[in-house]
Protein backbone atom coordinates (compact mmCIF):
# COMPACT_ATOMS: atom_id res chain seq x y z
CA UNK A 1 0.00 0.00 0.00
CA UNK A 2 1.07 3.83 -0.71
CA UNK A 3 1.63 5.40 2.34
CA UNK A 4 1.84 10.00 2.04
CA UNK A 5 4.25 11.28 5.26
CA UNK A 6 5.14 14.65 5.96
CA UNK A 7 8.43 15.17 7.26
CA UNK A 8 8.47 19.17 8.40
CA UNK A 9 12.22 20.69 9.62
CA UNK A 10 13.61 24.42 10.55
CA UNK A 11 15.47 26.24 7.85
CA UNK A 12 18.48 28.23 8.86
CA UNK A 13 18.19 30.48 5.97
CA UNK A 14 20.74 32.91 5.06
CA UNK A 15 19.40 36.95 4.96
CA UNK A 16 18.96 37.40 1.32
CA UNK A 17 17.01 33.95 1.59
CA UNK A 18 14.83 35.20 3.98
CA UNK A 19 14.08 38.29 2.15
CA UNK A 20 13.49 36.05 -0.93
CA UNK A 21 10.62 33.76 1.21
CA UNK A 22 9.04 36.63 2.37
CA UNK A 23 8.71 37.88 -0.90
CA UNK A 24 7.51 34.29 -2.30
CA UNK A 25 5.26 34.47 0.43
CA UNK A 26 3.85 37.63 -0.43
CA UNK A 27 3.62 37.02 -4.35
CA UNK A 28 1.25 33.97 -3.63
CA UNK A 29 -0.90 35.88 -1.40
CA UNK A 30 -1.20 38.71 -3.54
CA UNK A 31 -2.68 36.29 -6.43
CA UNK A 32 -4.58 34.35 -3.66
CA UNK A 33 -6.49 37.62 -3.06
CA UNK A 34 -6.54 38.45 -6.77
CA UNK A 35 -8.11 35.36 -7.96
CA UNK A 36 -10.38 35.43 -5.09
CA UNK A 37 -11.78 38.97 -5.96
CA UNK A 38 -11.67 38.40 -9.38
CA UNK A 39 -14.28 35.15 -8.31
CA UNK A 40 -16.30 37.60 -6.31
CA UNK A 41 -16.84 39.87 -8.93
CA UNK A 42 -17.20 37.50 -11.01
CA UNK A 43 -20.43 35.82 -8.42
CA UNK A 44 -22.13 39.07 -8.35
CA UNK A 45 -22.13 39.71 -12.11
CA UNK A 46 -24.25 36.64 -12.49
CA UNK A 47 -21.28 34.70 -13.86
CA UNK A 48 -19.85 31.13 -13.68
CA UNK A 49 -16.93 30.22 -11.76
CA UNK A 50 -14.20 30.72 -13.16
CA UNK A 51 -12.21 27.43 -12.97
CA UNK A 52 -8.09 26.86 -12.89
CA UNK A 53 -7.14 26.74 -16.78
CA UNK A 54 -8.48 30.09 -17.02
CA UNK A 55 -7.08 31.00 -13.94
CA UNK A 56 -3.19 30.18 -15.36
CA UNK A 57 -3.97 32.10 -18.14
CA UNK A 58 -4.91 35.34 -16.18
CA UNK A 59 -1.62 34.87 -14.47
CA UNK A 60 0.53 34.51 -17.40
CA UNK A 61 -0.88 37.88 -18.10
CA UNK A 62 -0.05 39.10 -14.42
CA UNK A 63 3.02 38.39 -14.97
CA UNK A 64 4.22 39.44 -18.21
CA UNK A 65 1.96 43.20 -17.57
CA UNK A 66 3.28 46.37 -16.60
CA UNK A 67 1.22 46.18 -13.35
CA UNK A 68 2.55 43.56 -11.57
CA UNK A 69 5.45 42.55 -13.14
CA UNK A 70 7.23 41.94 -10.13
CA UNK A 71 5.27 38.38 -10.44
CA UNK A 72 8.01 37.37 -12.49
CA UNK A 73 10.65 37.23 -10.05
CA UNK A 74 8.83 34.21 -7.99
CA UNK A 75 9.06 30.77 -9.11
CA UNK A 76 6.04 30.20 -11.29
CA UNK A 77 4.43 26.90 -9.53
CA UNK A 78 3.89 28.29 -6.52
CA UNK A 79 2.10 30.79 -7.85
CA UNK A 80 -0.19 28.87 -9.82
CA UNK A 81 -0.62 26.51 -7.13
CA UNK A 82 -2.14 29.40 -4.80
CA UNK A 83 -4.87 29.53 -7.59
CA UNK A 84 -5.40 25.91 -6.99
CA UNK A 85 -5.71 26.80 -3.10
CA UNK A 86 -8.30 29.32 -4.51
CA UNK A 87 -10.10 26.46 -6.30
CA UNK A 88 -9.75 24.05 -3.43
CA UNK A 89 -11.71 26.69 -0.75
CA UNK A 90 -14.14 27.32 -3.29
CA UNK A 91 -14.83 23.85 -3.56
CA UNK A 92 -14.91 22.84 0.23
CA UNK A 93 -17.56 25.89 0.59
CA UNK A 94 -19.66 24.49 -2.22
CA UNK A 95 -19.52 21.37 -0.35
CA UNK A 96 -20.23 22.87 3.01
CA UNK A 97 -16.68 21.46 4.39
CA UNK A 98 -15.69 25.52 4.98
CA UNK A 99 -16.94 28.81 5.32
CA UNK A 100 -16.84 30.92 2.45
CA UNK A 101 -12.86 31.83 1.26
CA UNK A 102 -11.32 35.19 2.91
CA UNK A 103 -8.63 37.20 1.74
CA UNK A 104 -5.23 36.44 3.30
CA UNK A 105 -3.56 38.87 4.89
CA UNK A 106 0.13 39.84 5.87
CA UNK A 107 1.58 37.97 8.37
CA UNK A 108 -1.06 35.02 8.80
CA UNK A 109 0.50 31.43 7.67
CA UNK A 110 2.30 33.01 5.07
CA UNK A 111 3.93 30.04 2.82
CA UNK A 112 4.12 28.80 0.02
CA UNK A 113 4.51 24.99 -2.03
CA UNK A 114 7.08 23.95 -4.86
CA UNK A 115 4.33 21.09 -5.92
CA UNK A 116 6.94 19.73 -8.40
CA UNK A 117 9.31 16.98 -7.17
CA UNK A 118 11.98 17.41 -10.15
CA UNK A 119 12.54 20.93 -9.23
CA UNK A 120 13.32 19.60 -5.59
CA UNK A 121 16.75 18.13 -4.44
CA UNK A 122 17.24 16.41 -0.76
CA UNK A 123 20.76 15.47 0.91
CA UNK A 124 19.84 14.44 3.89
CA UNK A 125 23.60 13.69 4.82
CA UNK A 126 24.70 17.12 4.38
CA UNK A 127 21.45 18.65 5.75
CA UNK A 128 20.32 20.81 2.79
CA UNK A 129 17.71 20.94 0.23
CA UNK A 130 17.69 22.71 -2.84
CA UNK A 131 14.28 24.97 -3.59
CA UNK A 132 13.94 26.86 -6.85
CA UNK A 133 14.67 30.78 -7.17
CA UNK A 134 16.33 30.18 -3.55
CA UNK A 135 19.08 27.72 -3.88
CA UNK A 136 20.58 25.23 -0.99
CA UNK A 137 19.04 25.78 2.24
CA UNK A 138 20.53 24.36 5.16
CA UNK A 139 17.58 22.48 7.76
CA UNK A 140 17.80 20.93 11.15
CA UNK A 141 17.99 17.44 10.79
CA UNK A 142 16.16 15.73 13.09
CA UNK A 143 14.74 12.66 11.41
CA UNK A 144 15.48 10.97 8.41
CA UNK A 145 12.73 11.30 5.23
CA UNK A 146 11.76 8.30 4.14
CA UNK A 147 9.98 7.76 0.59
CA UNK A 148 10.14 9.54 -2.47
CA UNK A 149 9.83 13.21 -2.45
CA UNK A 150 6.68 14.72 -3.90
CA UNK A 151 6.07 18.43 -3.17
CA UNK A 152 7.96 20.85 -0.29
CA UNK A 153 6.06 23.69 1.47
CA UNK A 154 7.77 26.83 2.96
CA UNK A 155 6.09 28.02 6.02
CA UNK A 156 7.02 31.38 8.58
CA UNK A 157 5.76 30.35 12.49
CA UNK A 158 6.93 32.65 14.73
CA UNK A 159 9.72 34.17 12.88
CA UNK A 160 10.94 30.54 12.09
CA UNK A 161 11.09 29.05 8.93
CA UNK A 162 9.94 25.51 8.33
CA UNK A 163 10.05 23.25 5.14
CA UNK A 164 7.45 20.50 5.59
CA UNK A 165 8.69 17.65 2.73
CA UNK A 166 5.66 15.04 1.36
CA UNK A 167 6.81 11.68 0.63
CA UNK A 168 5.12 8.80 -1.07
CA UNK A 169 6.51 5.12 -0.43
CA UNK A 170 5.56 1.48 -0.69
CA UNK A 171 4.64 -0.50 2.65
CA UNK A 172 3.51 -3.64 3.37
CA UNK A 173 -0.42 -4.13 4.58
CA UNK A 174 -0.04 -3.95 7.98
CA UNK A 175 -1.37 -6.35 10.55
CA UNK A 176 -2.60 -5.31 13.72
CA UNK A 177 -0.14 -6.50 16.69
CA UNK A 178 -3.50 -5.89 19.24
CA UNK A 179 -6.95 -7.66 19.09
CA UNK A 180 -8.84 -5.25 21.59
CA UNK A 181 -11.47 -2.80 21.20
CA UNK A 182 -11.82 0.19 23.06
CA UNK A 183 -14.01 3.47 23.24
CA UNK A 184 -13.63 6.64 23.76
CA UNK A 185 -15.23 9.21 25.33
CA UNK A 186 -13.63 12.94 24.52
CA UNK A 187 -14.64 15.68 27.45
CA UNK A 188 -13.44 18.54 29.10
CA UNK A 189 -13.24 17.43 32.98
CA UNK A 190 -11.26 14.36 31.37
CA UNK A 191 -9.58 14.59 27.74
CA UNK A 192 -10.85 11.17 26.80
CA UNK A 193 -12.39 8.22 29.18
CA UNK A 194 -11.98 4.79 27.72
CA UNK A 195 -14.38 1.83 28.09
CA UNK A 196 -12.56 -0.17 30.56
CA UNK A 197 -12.55 2.67 33.21
CA UNK A 198 -9.57 4.23 32.69
CA UNK A 199 -9.04 8.29 31.80
CA UNK A 200 -6.37 11.20 30.13
CA UNK A 201 -6.40 13.85 32.12
CA UNK A 202 -6.49 17.34 29.97
CA UNK A 203 -3.30 19.17 29.16
CA UNK A 204 -5.47 22.57 28.66
CA UNK A 205 -2.38 24.09 27.65
CA UNK A 206 -3.98 27.27 26.67
CA UNK A 207 -5.32 27.80 29.96
CA UNK A 208 -1.72 27.22 31.09
CA UNK A 209 -0.31 30.31 29.21
CA UNK A 210 -3.57 32.62 29.34
CA UNK A 211 -2.37 35.08 31.95
CA UNK A 212 1.19 35.53 30.03
CA UNK A 213 -0.75 35.25 26.56
CA UNK A 214 -3.31 38.20 28.07
CA UNK A 215 -0.84 40.51 29.51
CA UNK A 216 1.68 40.29 25.80
CA UNK A 217 -1.09 41.03 23.96
CA UNK A 218 -2.41 43.97 26.49
CA UNK A 219 1.45 45.07 26.14
CA UNK A 220 0.90 45.27 22.69
CA UNK A 221 -1.96 46.91 22.45
CA UNK A 222 -0.23 49.93 23.45
CA UNK A 223 2.42 50.35 21.05
CA UNK A 224 1.99 51.98 17.83
CA UNK A 225 1.18 49.77 14.93
CA UNK A 226 3.86 48.37 12.71
CA UNK A 227 6.82 50.11 15.00
CA UNK A 228 10.04 48.25 16.10
CA UNK A 229 8.81 47.70 19.68
CA UNK A 230 5.03 46.72 18.20
CA UNK A 231 7.17 43.93 16.00
CA UNK A 232 8.86 42.86 19.11
CA UNK A 233 5.52 42.63 21.23
CA UNK A 234 4.15 40.60 18.25
CA UNK A 235 6.69 38.32 18.25
CA UNK A 236 6.36 37.44 21.84
CA UNK A 237 2.49 36.72 21.32
CA UNK A 238 3.13 34.48 18.44
CA UNK A 239 6.18 32.58 20.18
CA UNK A 240 3.65 31.81 23.33
CA UNK A 241 1.12 30.82 20.66
CA UNK A 242 3.61 28.44 19.30
CA UNK A 243 4.36 27.58 22.63
CA UNK A 244 0.87 26.34 23.57
CA UNK A 245 0.39 24.42 19.98
CA UNK A 246 3.74 22.20 19.96
CA UNK A 247 2.65 21.67 23.59
CA UNK A 248 -0.85 20.42 22.64
CA UNK A 249 0.56 18.94 19.71
CA UNK A 250 2.62 16.89 21.35
CA UNK A 251 0.43 15.38 24.40
CA UNK A 252 -1.94 14.46 21.42
CA UNK A 253 0.85 12.72 19.28
CA UNK A 254 1.96 10.72 22.44
CA UNK A 255 -1.56 9.74 23.21
CA UNK A 256 -2.59 8.79 20.17
CA UNK A 257 0.25 6.78 19.25
CA UNK A 258 0.26 4.68 22.59
CA UNK A 259 -3.63 4.36 21.68
CA UNK A 260 -3.14 2.73 17.89
CA UNK A 261 -0.35 0.70 19.10
CA UNK A 262 -2.30 -0.58 21.83
CA UNK A 263 -5.95 -1.28 19.91
CA UNK A 264 -7.03 -2.52 16.69
CA UNK A 265 -10.27 -1.20 16.96
CA UNK A 266 -11.02 2.68 18.17
CA UNK A 267 -14.55 3.78 18.65
CA UNK A 268 -15.35 7.34 19.09
CA UNK A 269 -17.93 9.92 18.66
CA UNK A 270 -18.64 11.56 15.67
CA UNK A 271 -18.80 15.14 17.19
CA UNK A 272 -19.49 18.61 15.31
CA UNK A 273 -17.50 20.69 17.48
CA UNK A 274 -17.68 23.65 15.29
CA UNK A 275 -21.34 23.19 16.61
CA UNK A 276 -20.52 22.43 20.31
CA UNK A 277 -18.20 25.81 20.03
CA UNK A 278 -20.64 28.42 18.34
CA UNK A 279 -21.15 31.22 20.19
CA UNK A 280 -24.14 32.28 22.75
CA UNK A 281 -23.38 35.59 22.08
CA UNK A 282 -26.87 35.98 19.81
CA UNK A 283 -27.93 39.05 18.25
CA UNK A 284 -29.00 42.81 19.55
CA UNK A 285 -32.95 41.97 18.86
CA UNK A 286 -32.14 38.24 20.96
CA UNK A 287 -29.56 38.54 23.04
CA UNK A 288 -28.18 34.80 24.42
CA UNK A 289 -28.58 33.33 27.75
CA UNK A 290 -25.40 32.30 30.28
CA UNK A 291 -23.03 34.03 27.58
CA UNK A 292 -19.83 34.04 29.77
CA UNK A 293 -20.05 30.84 30.91
CA UNK A 294 -20.63 29.49 27.21
CA UNK A 295 -17.08 31.66 26.56
CA UNK A 296 -15.66 29.89 28.75
CA UNK A 297 -16.66 26.55 27.86
CA UNK A 298 -16.37 27.33 24.28
CA UNK A 299 -12.47 28.02 25.28
CA UNK A 300 -11.72 24.83 27.01
CA UNK A 301 -13.59 22.62 24.23
CA UNK A 302 -11.19 24.51 21.75
CA UNK A 303 -8.03 23.84 23.72
CA UNK A 304 -8.67 20.49 23.96
CA UNK A 305 -7.78 19.76 20.48
CA UNK A 306 -10.40 16.99 19.81
CA UNK A 307 -10.28 17.30 16.08
CA UNK A 308 -6.56 16.75 16.02
CA UNK A 309 -7.30 13.88 18.23
CA UNK A 310 -9.51 12.08 16.03
CA UNK A 311 -7.07 12.92 12.71
CA UNK A 312 -4.28 11.29 14.08
CA UNK A 313 -6.05 8.43 15.43
CA UNK A 314 -7.57 7.64 12.06
CA UNK A 315 -4.11 7.81 9.89
CA UNK A 316 -2.40 6.20 12.90
CA UNK A 317 -4.65 3.14 13.32
CA UNK A 318 -4.52 2.64 9.13
CA UNK A 319 -0.93 2.65 9.58
CA UNK A 320 -1.14 -0.06 12.30
CA UNK A 321 -4.00 -2.26 10.43
CA UNK A 322 -6.67 -0.94 12.82
CA UNK A 323 -9.47 0.93 12.50
CA UNK A 324 -11.13 3.58 13.48
CA UNK A 325 -14.92 4.03 13.96
CA UNK A 326 -17.07 7.24 14.33
CA UNK A 327 -20.93 6.63 16.25
CA UNK A 328 -23.54 9.11 16.35
CA UNK A 329 -22.85 10.95 19.55
CA UNK A 330 -26.62 11.40 20.60
CA UNK A 331 -27.25 10.59 24.45
CA UNK A 332 -24.32 8.26 24.62
CA UNK A 333 -23.99 9.16 28.50
CA UNK A 334 -27.35 9.48 28.90
CA UNK A 335 -28.30 5.94 28.11
CA UNK A 336 -27.84 3.25 31.02
CA UNK A 337 -24.93 0.58 29.51
CA UNK A 338 -27.00 -2.45 31.37
CA UNK A 339 -30.59 -1.99 30.98
CA UNK A 340 -30.60 0.51 28.03
CA UNK A 341 -32.60 3.45 29.66
CA UNK A 342 -32.26 7.10 27.87
CA UNK A 343 -33.32 9.42 30.11
CA UNK A 344 -31.73 13.03 31.11
CA UNK A 345 -32.41 12.36 34.74
CA UNK A 346 -30.05 9.24 34.25
CA UNK A 347 -27.04 12.13 34.42
CA UNK A 348 -27.14 13.37 38.19
CA UNK A 349 -24.25 16.07 37.59
CA UNK A 350 -21.66 16.62 35.49
CA UNK A 351 -19.50 13.15 36.12
CA UNK A 352 -21.85 10.60 38.23
CA UNK A 353 -24.55 8.42 36.05
CA UNK A 354 -27.25 6.71 38.00
CA UNK A 355 -29.72 4.66 35.82
CA UNK A 356 -33.36 5.46 37.38
CA UNK A 357 -34.75 2.61 36.02
CA UNK A 358 -32.04 -0.21 36.94
CA UNK A 359 -30.08 1.39 39.03
CA UNK A 360 -27.07 1.12 37.98
CA UNK A 361 -23.84 3.55 38.72
CA UNK A 362 -20.93 5.00 37.43
CA UNK A 363 -19.15 7.63 36.20
CA UNK A 364 -21.17 9.58 33.12
CA UNK A 365 -18.17 9.27 31.29
CA UNK A 366 -17.59 5.87 31.16
CA UNK A 367 -21.08 5.20 30.35
CA UNK A 368 -20.53 7.32 27.28
CA UNK A 369 -17.17 5.25 26.59
CA UNK A 370 -18.97 1.89 27.07
CA UNK A 371 -22.18 2.87 24.93
CA UNK A 372 -19.54 4.32 21.89
CA UNK A 373 -18.15 0.81 22.15
CA UNK A 374 -21.31 -0.85 21.83
CA UNK A 375 -22.29 1.22 19.14
CA UNK A 376 -19.09 1.16 16.78
CA UNK A 377 -19.91 -2.85 17.32
CA UNK A 378 -22.89 -2.23 15.68
CA UNK A 379 -21.57 0.29 12.75
CA UNK A 380 -18.75 -2.38 12.23
CA UNK A 381 -21.18 -5.63 11.81
CA UNK A 382 -24.28 -4.20 10.29
CA UNK A 383 -22.94 -0.98 8.25
CA UNK A 384 -24.56 1.21 10.60
CA UNK A 385 -24.77 4.73 9.49
CA UNK A 386 -23.28 7.52 11.14
CA UNK A 387 -25.83 10.17 11.79
CA UNK A 388 -24.41 13.59 11.67
CA UNK A 389 -25.74 16.75 12.79
CA UNK A 390 -25.32 18.92 15.95
CA UNK A 391 -23.82 17.32 18.78
CA UNK A 392 -26.34 17.71 22.58
CA UNK A 393 -23.00 16.83 23.97
CA UNK A 394 -21.93 19.65 26.66
CA UNK A 395 -20.18 19.58 29.81
CA UNK A 396 -19.25 22.37 32.13
CA UNK A 397 -15.90 22.97 32.92
CA UNK A 398 -14.71 21.30 36.00
CA UNK A 399 -10.77 20.43 36.91
CA UNK A 400 -10.12 17.13 38.14
CA UNK A 401 -7.18 15.51 39.23
CA UNK A 402 -4.97 13.25 36.76
CA UNK A 403 -5.91 9.61 36.81
CA UNK A 404 -4.16 6.21 34.98
CA UNK A 405 -2.84 7.46 31.71
CA UNK A 406 -2.17 5.69 28.34
CA UNK A 407 0.30 7.88 27.37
Amino acid sequence: MQRLQAFKFELMPNGEQQRDMRRFAGSCRFVFNKALALQKANHEAGEKFIGYVAMARLLTGWRNGTETPWLKDSPVHPLQHALKDMERAYKNFFAKRAAFPRFKKRGQRDSFRYPDPKQIKLEQGNSRIFLPKLGWLRYRNSRDVLGAVRNATVSLSAGKWFVSIQTEREVEQPMPQATSAIGIDVGVARFATFSDGSYLAPLNSFRRHEARLRRYQHAMSRKTKFSNNWKKAKARVQRIHTRIGNARRDYLHKATHTISQNHAMVCIEDLQVRNMSRSAAGSTDQPGKNVRAKSGLNKSILDQGWFEFRRQLDYKLAWNGGWLIAVPPQNTSRTCSACGCISADNRLTQAKFACVECGFEEHADVVGAINTLARGHRVAACGEAVLSGPSVKQEPTEVTMRGRSHA
